[in-house]
């Protein structure tokens, strides 16, 4: 008797999320598409839900969402903590919290980074709205720092455990700061950015929520791994760059209007494609607040 294979399908409701939600994922632990909310009319146990399913899943897709940069901003309070729009960057004509990354002011994000990671406490949470899209390309896509730090082999996993990182703000912004802000950048945290100082992150970071450890180093930001040989150094973030952004490892998103991006900075690193010419492209983007990276010395669990 011949057995007939049943056509594979992907389950949307295979795992808890907001009261009403429609949730696919895109991966077996990295990355889900949401539909049927509204992110601007949430309740409280909702809020609470789309939280621990972007710890769960690191990005968040929410298609079909009707917000303005004020809706945005709110969202965002009633997640954690919003911060202002940039450390260095003038918000101009937007709301302080909003960082509006327009293709036509040079606002674009064609290297792998995790933002802010040049603070002390970069920030936790990112969210990002959609507001003019080119008809072709723009995509931006996403790497899991979790699961590429789990599939590193168990010796290089104890090699880049105790390492730390510095991180400097300056090849990107310091022009910009010292030519456009005239030394004088935003309020962050309560200080006011005049200079941007070098500081070091565990090349390794424990999340806070989940316990789970993750790469914490990124191109945008990472000179070099402290304490070692300038070799030494490019060797070793040049494999774990490498390793990090293997296409297993990586979500990538083809923007739709209406659609908001939630991302876990504590456990991601992202990408958007430069492909669309001089067509014009702007996103907003607000951030919330983070804390201290640690890393796994001095996890005690």
């Amino acid at each position: 008797m011949t057995v007939m294979s049943e056509r594979p399908t992907r389950s949307t409701t295979d795992q808890p999320g907001p009261a009403g939600a429609r949730i696919t994922r895109l991966g077996p632990g990295f990355g889900a598409e949401v539909r049927g909310i509204d992110l601007g009319s949430l309740d409280d146990a909702q809020v609470t839900a789309v939280r621990q399913l972007l710890v769960d899943h690191k990005v968040l897709f929410v298609r079909e969402q009707d917000l303005d940069d004020a809706a945005q901003i709110e969202f965002g309070r009633r997640l954690g903590e919003v911060t202002v729009g940039h450390p260095v960057h003038d918000s101009g004509d937007v709301a302080p919290e909003v960082y509006s990354l327009d293709s036509q002011d040079n606002g674009f994000a064609d290297v792998w980074h995790t933002d802010v990671t040049f603070v002390r406490n970069p920030p936790a949470i990112s969210v990002l709205r959609a507001v003019v899209l080119p008809p072709h390309g723009g995509d931006t896509s996403w790497a899991d720092s979790q699961l590429a730090y789990e599939s590193l082999s168990p010796g290089l996993r104890a090699l880049i455990d105790p390492l730390t990182a510095v991180h400097d703000g300056s090849r990107e912004f310091g022009y910009y700061l010292a030519q456009k802000r005239n030394g004088r950048g935003n309020l962050w945290e309560g200080e006011v950015f005049t200079e941007l100082v070098p500081v070091e992150h565990p090349v390794v970071r424990v999340h806070p929520e989940s316990g789970r450890k993750g790469l914490f180093v990124n191109p945008g930001f990472t000179s070099h791994i402290a304490g070692v040989s300038e070799h030494e150094s490019r060797g070793i973030l040049d494999i774990l760059y490498a390793h990090l952004t293997k296409p297993e490892h990586v979500v990538r998103h083809r923007w739709q209007p209406g659609d908001v991006t939630l991302w876990d900075n504590r456990s991601t690193a992202h990408y958007a494609n430069r492909d669309y010419g001089d067509e014009h492209r702007v996103m907003h983007r607000i951030t919330l607040r983070g804390d201290t990276p640690v890393g796994p010395v001095t996890d005690v669990r």
